[in-house]
């Protein structure tokens, strides 16, 4: 059996790891909000419409924030189209997935669902057919006291206190031909200058996401990401990157080492910040927020021809899609001294791993490993020591069998690590060594399957879940595990 080494210490750090990484994104595409988060005909809704098994499944994965309302849905959308009485509020064609919008769910309701989930609203503002203006007056929508024109509108619409939101995408994806209203860099960030200027006037307390390119294969990249930044640094707190992975050449092998994209792509643009900021002269800092991010590619339509609640790009996500999501966490965490936001997209049914019926819920095999990390991964991220054998791929050359992340908690003593072994074949020997002294292993959780295509369906819902394994003995400040061949394996320690 071919063996492997994981080694830790408590103070070896990388960075405090930000709570806001394990959040999420919601969307007017498809049946995201409509038939997903909202669903007044379900049996499963509670009186204000909401479905409350998808809130308790939001609840149970421990999302810190929800990014709303999109997406390129956000770059046509009159903000007032979504408040005030139901009733009066208009139907629209929505061009950004050719679907009838009818406007039933808007920012309160947003807010009032965000708190029954008991996560944090982070809202986007329209930088396409919108104006500086209108981004400022939703701003105070939301976030002013009574006593001005637009706080008094939110009063009228029984919401008397403000709802202060913190967090702020200053538009989405404005560097794609794709989006409505796209400009050039020198454009955009002039216009997201202004804009986050006179959001920050009304509420100088909130933090504001720049728009920074929608992938590495664009062709402005990474030269968009510094004109815009050079234009809007001083009112912006965090770069915003998409990424979308899969696997449309069926090489499982290069699939499951998508995580050296993933660290390329937050390198390049870490590069960026620090040269930005340098040519800046400035004392001002700027993160990483990655506020979508998915396996995404097998092709379900994203045209809804013009109807309400369309069946959009609904995935079914298989066991190597959860365990590319599970190395995505892991470099999340490797990066913590960046990245500080990251949002998968999307909750429910888009993409995502959350799929509703009327009267059901399905979980997809991806929910597990989000939901083990973001429950565990507490404190500071640790910088771990890996040995372990090598694995050929067409798309990245040598890549180590074993992806891992770590985490330690000071104040509680509790720690966690993370491992992904990509191996399709062999099952690895891995000693887990703490060099500062061992704790006491709590649990031990897995994933692990022989099929990589193997997924959950509404018949058979559990083939893919996380699983309880056996505690192994510790001696010596060592403990051995059997990694099986294409596994996620979380352990949970606390202070000896």
């Amino acid at each position: 059996m071919p063996t492997a080494q994981i080694l830790l210490d408590s103070s070896r750090t990388i960075a405090p790891i930000s709570p806001l990484l394990f959040s999420g994104f919601a969307e007017h595409m498809g049946r995201c909000v409509y038939e997903g988060m909202y669903d007044p005909a379900s049996p499963l809704a509670d009186e204000r419409g909401f479905r409350m098994d998808v809130i308790q499944a939001m609840r149970d994965q421990g999302y810190a924030a929800v990014r709303y309302p999109g997406g390129n849905f956000l770059s046509g959308y009159n903000w007032l189209d979504g408040v005030g009485p139901k009733a009066e509020r208009p139907r629209r064609r929505e061009l950004a997935w050719q679907s009838t919008e009818t406007n039933e769910f808007g920012t309160n309701e947003f807010i009032e669902w965000c708190r029954e989930v008991g996560t944090a609203p982070m809202l986007a503002v329209n930088m396409g057919t919108g104006t500086i203006q209108a981004a400022a007056d939703l701003v105070e929508y939301c976030n002013s006291p009574t006593g001005t024109y637009y706080a008094d509108l939110r009063a009228k619409h029984g919401y008397p206190e403000p709802h202060n939101v913190k967090y702020w995408c200053v538009g989405n994806e404005m560097d794609g031909p794709w989006q409505i209203g796209h400009l050039d860099a020198h454009a955009y960030g002039a216009k997201a200058l202004e804009a986050a200027k006179m959001m920050k006037w009304i509420d100088p307390t909130i933090e504001t996401v720049l728009c920074g390119s929608s992938n590495d294969m664009m062709p402005t990249y990474p030269e968009w990401d510094r004109i815009a930044l050079e234009h809007a640094w001083e009112k912006v707190d965090y770069l915003s990157i998409h990424y979308y992975a899969g696997n449309r050449d069926n090489d499982t092998t290069s699939f499951l080492a998508s995580a050296v994209a993933f660290e390329k792509y937050v390198d390049t643009l870490e590069g960026v910040l620090r040269y930005v900021k340098a040519l800046k002269r400035s004392e001002h800092d700027v993160y990483l927020s990655w506020d979508e991010w998915q396996v995404w590619y097998k092709g379900d339509a994203v045209e809804g021809d013009w109807a309400e609640r369309p069946h959009l790009a609904e995935e079914i996500y298989n066991l190597e899609d959860a365990l590319v999501v599970a190395q995505w966490l892991n470099v999340f965490l490797r990066k913590s001294n960046v990245l500080k936001i990251a949002c998968v997209a999307q909750i429910v049914n888009i993409i995502s791993w959350i799929h509703t019926r009327t009267d059901g819920m399905l979980l997809q095999s991806s929910y597990y490993p989000f939901k083990l990390v973001s429950n565990n991964a507490r404190g500071n991220a640790l910088d771990v020591l890996v040995n372990a054998p090598k694995i050929a791929t067409k798309r990245y050359g040598d890549v180590s069998a074993l992806d891992v992340s770590a985490s330690h908690d000071p104040e509680t003593g509790a720690g966690a690590v993370f491992i992904v072994n990509r191996s399709q074949t062999d099952t690895l020997e891995t000693d887990l060594i703490w060099q500062d002294g061992a704790p006491a292993l709590r649990e031990v959780w897995q994933m692990a399957g022989t099929d990589p295509k193997e997924f959950n369906t509404w018949e058979e819902p559990n083939r893919l879940t996380a699983q309880q394994v056996d505690v192994p003995a510790v001696a010596d400040g060592k403990a051995t595990f059997a990694l099986p061949p294409m596994s996620f394996t979380a352990i949970l320690t606390v202070a000896a």
